[in-house]
């Protein structure tokens, strides 16, 4: 079979499946069996945050998940990818959502409270630059030009078009995004100024991406910035703008993201799955072992852009071998295409502190 996306080393060659099965999985542990006519406990529920990126996969898995018949208790809540880690790493959370590799230092704050953890990519998102259908001037724009916009020196300074790009009009400009609990919020400015603190603060900024789209859909003088399902949400009231020169500029889609063109805002997203919840919760085990299954149909109805169809083998043979660390060694790359973004997910060779 053809290697797709140039990963010869991940590619399933000649019928052979790299999927180990679930005889990898650790033994379950007993369940306890009622007595004297107690009724049996409900499980404790699954506790899952984060992303708000991330969250539309995990609404559908859950709604799936239920109905295939599994009615363990789940508590799903977006707060953020950052605060969905302080959690994560304080014991608060089984499952972590995030739109962005975990940094050096929630490593270290995981291994301060004995948290292991398995790093599972599970689609890739393109964070769109949108702004409302009556803007007749803006249809692309540069980095640079976004740069010299979302920096910390804009800050009470570039506050019109026209500051922008010339050629615009100098008509004030609303500006809305992330805030500063947001994966989305890290990754574009690393992408755009250089460094992950290094925006502006006088914006509407949440970490819920509806309150953005609300933000950008109201006002035909906004611009803003989040996760690409949130724009194919809402197409109709949003216009997404190209990235890039004029002339070169490239729309985000499903095309161009996976092959690579759309740069540097496209990115890979991740579930972080607590590995001691997974070896003795058989309920985790199920719900993880259910979502990854189903990855590439939940990927696809939450509009966001999956990863091809035989990597989800690959992320259920992670789990299933409980391969544990950050492939990403606490960094935050920027413009990673798929496939070099999967060469690091499954690379074997992380370095021993981060494992």
């Amino acid at each position: 079979m053809a290697c797709r996306f140039q990963l010869p080393a991940l590619c399933l060659r000649g019928g052979l499946s790299l999927l180990v099965g679930l005889a990898l999985l650790p033994p379950l542990h007993a369940q306890p069996v009622p007595t004297g006519g107690e009724p049996a406990r409900r499980p404790a529920p699954i506790r899952i945050g984060g992303s708000s990126t991330v969250f539309p996969i995990l609404q559908e898995a859950i709604k799936a998940y239920r109905a295939a018949g599994n009615s363990t208790p789940i508590d799903l809540q977006e707060s953020g990818t950052s605060d969905g880690f302080r959690r994560f790493c304080a014991g608060q959370l089984e499952i972590a959502n995030a739109s962005r590799p975990i940094t050096a230092k929630e490593i270290k704050a995981c291994q301060s409270k004995g948290i292991s953890f398995i790093e599972l990519p599970i689609a890739f998102d393109a964070l769109t630059v949108v702004v409302h259908p009556a803007n007749s001037w803006a249809r692309s724009i540069s980095t640079a030009e976004l740069a010299r916009l979302w920096g910390r020196k804009a800050q009470g300074v570039v506050d019109r078009w026209s500051e922008v790009n010339s050629s615009w009009p100098a008509k004030p400009i609303r500006l809305c995004g992330p805030g500063k609990d947001s994966g989305s919020f890290d990754y574009f400015n690393k992408a755009i100024t250089g460094n992950a603190e290094n925006s502006r603060t006088d914006y509407t900024a949440s970490e819920d991406d509806n309150v953005l789209v609300r933000c950008v859909a109201g006002n035909p003088e906004a611009l803003g910035y989040f996760g690409f399902s949130y724009y194919q949400a809402n197409a109709g009231k949003l216009r997404a703008l190209a990235i890039g020169t004029p002339g070169a500029a490239v729309l985000p889609t499903l095309k161009t993201v996976q092959s690579g063109r759309y740069v540097p805002l496209s990115r890979p997203v991740f579930l972080y799955v607590n590995d001691r919840a997974l070896a003795e919760r058989k309920e985790v085990q199920s719900f993880m072992k259910f979502t990854l299954r189903q990855g590439l149909r939940l990927v696809q109805r939450a509009r966001m852009i999956p990863l091809p169809s035989s990597t989800y083998q690959l992320v259920e043979s992670k789990l299933y071998q409980r391969i544990t660390g950050s492939a990403f060694a606490g960094d935050l790359p920027v413009g990673l295409s798929i496939g070099e973004a999967l060469r690091r997910s499954f690379d074997g060779n992380k370095r021993p502190e981060f494992r």
